[in-house]
C-alpha cells in the first residue's frame, strides 16, 4: 500500500478541493492515487503529487 507522503500528495490539500462538476467533497484513493467524486462518478488522477482536476483527464468510475 502506498502512503500519501510517499506519493508527495498533501492530504491537507484535500480539504480545499471539491469536485469541479458537483462541488462536493472528494475522497482520496491511496492505492490508485486518485481523488474520487462519487456523486459525479469520476476519478481525478494525482500526478507527481498534484491533483489533475480536469474533466478530460478524469476517468469514469462505477457506482
Amino acid at each position: 500500500m502506498t502512503h500519501a507522503d510517499d506519493a508527495g500528495f498533501d492530504r491537507r490539500m484535500l480539504e480545499a478541493l471539491v469536485c469541479p462538476v458537483t462541488h462536493a467533497v472528494l475522497e482520496y484513493d491511496v492505492e490508485r492515487q486518485e481523488l474520487l467524486s462519487r456523486n459525479a462518478g469520476l476519478a481525478f488522477p494525482i500526478r507527481d503529487g498534484i491533483p489533475v482536476m480536469l474533466l478530460d483527464e478524469a476517468r469514469r468510475i462505477a457506482d
